[in-house]
């Protein structure tokens, strides 16, 4: 017999019901993106890009610097027009010359947004996927999760495309990092032994493997639909905002992979269990 009491149906359901640490993360890029909108001279915010996006010619120079020339006949091949065309081999000539690496912007680039659809579509995506993990693993470990998203992203970007001197920003491999690990358990289908009622909630079960999240029928079309839209509008788009604001689907690739493996190590439900 079950002896629960029926609590009343609540009247009022709030609207937003963010983790602390997702409301802060998402109010942080929203007040970035506006410093540099509303604030910031032209002139500080090419500063801003300069010092805190990441660029990969800029780390394949400071690694081999037998590259310049490589990263200046791309730069004037990358085909547009003349103005345009002279302007990228001007800053790749820039690039090359004054080719220090600032380790901090294989983090700091996902700080800057190329515009504001570009940041409110991540904010979306963040509360969305970085709500379940937060609430499941704590503020820190979802922040070091985002973190590792955030450093793969950028460092598969500058392996695959060494030679490029478009500023990569975004915190979209931070998100997708959020988003794999979300995919481990927010998918699982209910336990059969609880009961109907709201206040008969499953406890939480250790995240799926690899062979079980494959054989989700709920996740795997998500997960390929994901992968699909983000190599479709990586081979397809111009960079969001301006010329020198890019984003790139591998940063976004990095990011997932670097989430979906590392969340069994912090996840705390996974540590017990282990």
């Amino acid at each position: 017999m079950d002896a629960s009491p029926d609590f009343p149906r609540q009247s009022r359901v709030p609207v937003f019901n963010l983790p602390g640490v997702v409301t802060a993360s998402i109010a942080v890029l929203m007040a970035i993106q506006a410093l540099r909108e509303f604030v910031l001279s032209d002139g500080a915010d090419i500063w801003v890009v300069l010092n805190l996006a990441l660029v990969p010619a800029r780390w394949t120079v400071w690694l081999d610097p037998a590259q310049a020339d490589a990263v200046i006949a791309a730069a004037a091949a990358a085909g547009a027009e003349p103005a345009i065309a002279a302007a990228r081999e001007s800053f790749a000539r820039y690039i090359v010359t004054e080719h220090a690496a600032d380790l901090w912007t294989f983090a700091t680039y996902a700080l800057l947004h190329g515009s504001w659809l570009h940041v409110i579509f991540n904010s979306v995506w963040l509360a969305a996927f970085g709500s379940p993990v937060a609430r499941r693993c704590g503020a820190w470990r979802f922040g070091l999760l985002a973190l590792a998203g955030i450093v793969a992203g950028g460092g598969l970007h500058v392996m695959l495309v060494p030679l490029s001197t478009a500023p990569l920003v975004g915190a979209s491999a931070g998100v997708s990092a959020l988003m794999a690990a979300a995919a481990r358990f927010v998918f699982q289908p209910p336990a059969s032994a609880y009961g109907s009622q709201p206040w008969h909630l499953p406890p939480p079960r250790p995240p799926e493997t690899l062979r079980e999240l494959l054989r989700n029928r709920t996740a795997v079309p998500f997960l390929a639909i994901w992968l699909v839209t983000n190599i479709v509008f990586g081979l397809i788009t111009l960079p969001l905002g301006a010329e020198s604001a890019a984003v790139a689907w591998d940063a976004h690739l990095g990011g997932f992979v670097v989430g979906f493996f590392l969340f069994p190590f912090l996840d705390p439900l996974s540590r017990r269990a282990g």
